[in-house]
């Protein structure tokens, strides 16, 4: 069996029996939606360390758990605290937190993150809906054998982000009067963030804002045929934009300060979701 396979059943294996429900939804919290979870009445939770060779996130500010519990009345899984590339994972651990939720039985992952924006009009604290990415800056997470029990071989990416939910939170963000744009989101390597050569090259190949995650999970999750869709929280203009250094905490406060509004947003959206 391949090691990857095996290894995501294995992991499939220690936590099947722990389900409080089948998740129709899977849900990543990215900065900003850290304390989403706290909303709601949890029905389970699953660190990641109680799962053999479950990759853990060494970042600060993410905790690192499943959340089981019923947004909106929509059965969720929640991921609290992501694995990123850069902190020394292969690309196959970054995905398998994604892959074993789609064996869990969701259906839709809703991918959320912090960003830097890229164009002038973003100030922070502005939400980007996610319309398509570049992901050609980080390895992918087909690369390798196929995993035929999961996907083709080369599967379309067309249309990575699901039209129909992308609709969905258009009119949701309307409802609930939260302003949303739209945008090209592109993952970089990190953990540096980019020089402003860097941010200059991806305002050309068009992208809107950038990060360090996401668009490696929505390519595992459309690899698997999940509808997907995501949400950045603009939380600083690119390196060189302003006279401003880049910091952590600055992201984290701004995703805090505009934590309100995201929420509502992806509540009302998976609520939706789920008719």
């Amino acid at each position: 069996m391949n090691p990857v396979y095996e290894k995501l059943q294995r992991c499939d294996q220690a936590v099947k029996d722990r389900l409080p429900f089948t998740p129709r939804v899977a849900l990543v919290l990215g900065s900003g939606l850290g304390d989403f979870a706290g909303r709601f009445q949890m029905e389970a939770s699953i660190p990641y360390e109680e799962i053999p060779g479950f990759p853990v996130s060494t970042v600060p500010g993410h905790q690192g758990r499943f959340l089981f519990a019923y947004v909106d009345g929509v059965p969720t899984v929640m991921m609290q605290g992501r694995v990123h590339y850069y902190e020394g994972y292969d690309m196959t651990d970054v995905v398998l937190p994604i892959r074993l939720m789609k064996l869990m039985g969701a259906e839709i992952l809703f991918l959320t993150n912090a960003a830097g924006g890229l164009r002038p009009e973003f100030a922070g604290g502005a939400l980007m809906m996610i319309t398509d990415h570049i992901a050609s800056f980080v390895p992918s997470p087909l690369r390798g054998e196929n995993l035929e029990e999961l996907g083709t071989r080369f599967p379309d990416m067309s249309q990575v982000y699901d039209r129909e939910l992308q609709e969905l939170l258009r009119r949701t963000a309307g409802e609930s009067g939260v302003p949303l744009a739209e945008g090209v989101y592109l993952q970089f390597g990190g953990p540096a963030y980019e020089t402003p050569h860097e941010v200059k090259m991806a305002r050309l190949l068009g992208a809107d804002a950038v990060g360090m995650s996401t668009a490696c999970e929505a390519m595992a999750a459309n690899h698997m045929g999940m509808r997907v869709c995501g949400i950045s929280c603009i939380t600083n203009l690119g390196c060189g934009m302003t006279d401003r250094p880049l910091n952590h905490e600055e992201v984290q406060q701004t995703a805090d300060r505009v934590s309100g509004r995201f929420a509502k947003l992806v509540t009302a959206a998976i609520g939706q979701m789920g008719e």
